[in-house]
């Protein structure tokens, strides 16, 4: 998986009431610890964005990520709108919040379809930098619907090499006995590392320490302001 690159920062906060999803959706970034748990400050599942609000936050970020990052041709309108396709379609098929793919989508790869392939003696390919999947359209240009929905499909519904966001929240599912918003969050760490200390989201057991904690932001608003994670 790709480390913390560039075109990331920031965070929105601790949960609010539901009543105001505006009030709660910025831009910001708040360095949460802990299990996970809106007792521990994380951003329940009510304090999300809808979908198409996280969306449109990341679009402006999808139209240059690639070019920024050196990773080849900016994606294009199409590729976009396939990408949007793609998660919708997949969130469906799996039961996995559309919202949560497009959380990873965004950590793994910043939504660049041309994204490398990172290999750290597991190969990881593709939008979500799946374990050792089929689709990738790194060096390609366009990159073809088909492969971004299969660049979906790896990340979420796994490959025969292991599991993909449905079955790491599955599994956090099990370990926490949450099934909310905790269980995304540990199930983004287990994606992430492999393994969860249910405990404390932020270690990293040699991976991304903040990787659970940026999740839990991007679901609030987070794309370009500033970390907080240390």
């Amino acid at each position: 998986m790709l480390p913390r690159i560039a075109l990331t920062a920031g965070f929105a906060a601790a949960a609010v009431s539901a009543g105001d999803i505006s009030a709660r959706f910025a831009d910001s970034y708040t360095f949460f610890q802990g299990d996970g748990s809106a007792t521990a400050g994380w951003p329940s599942e009510a304090a999300w964005g809808t979908y198409q609000q996280l969306f449109d936050a990341n679009k402006g970020l999808m139209e240059k990520s690639c070019g920024f990052n050196g990773w080849g041709a900016d994606n294009s309108p199409a590729e976009i709108a396939s990408i949007d396709s793609a998660i919708r379609q997949v969130a469906q098929e799996s039961g996995v919040d559309n919202r949560a793919i497009l959380a990873v989508v965004m950590q793994e790869s910043k939504g660049c379809v041309r994204v490398p392939t990172t290999d750290n003696g597991v190969r990881n390919p593709g939008l979500m930098q799946s374990h050792n999947g089929q689709g990738s359209c790194a060096g390609v240009n366009p990159c073809p619907p088909a492969q971004i929905l299969q660049m979906i499909r790896d990340g979420v519904t796994g490959t025969p090499f292991g599991p993909g966001i449905q079955g790491t929240i599955a599994q956090a599912k099990t370990l926490t006995g949450d099934s909310g918003a905790r269980a995304v969050y540990t199930g983004a760490r287990i994606y992430n590392s492999g393994s969860a200390t249910v405990t404390n989201l932020d270690d990293g057991r040699g991976s991304t320490v903040c990787y659970a904690a940026d999740i839990a932001n991007r679901l609030t608003g987070w794309t370009l302001s500033p970390s907080a994670c240390h």
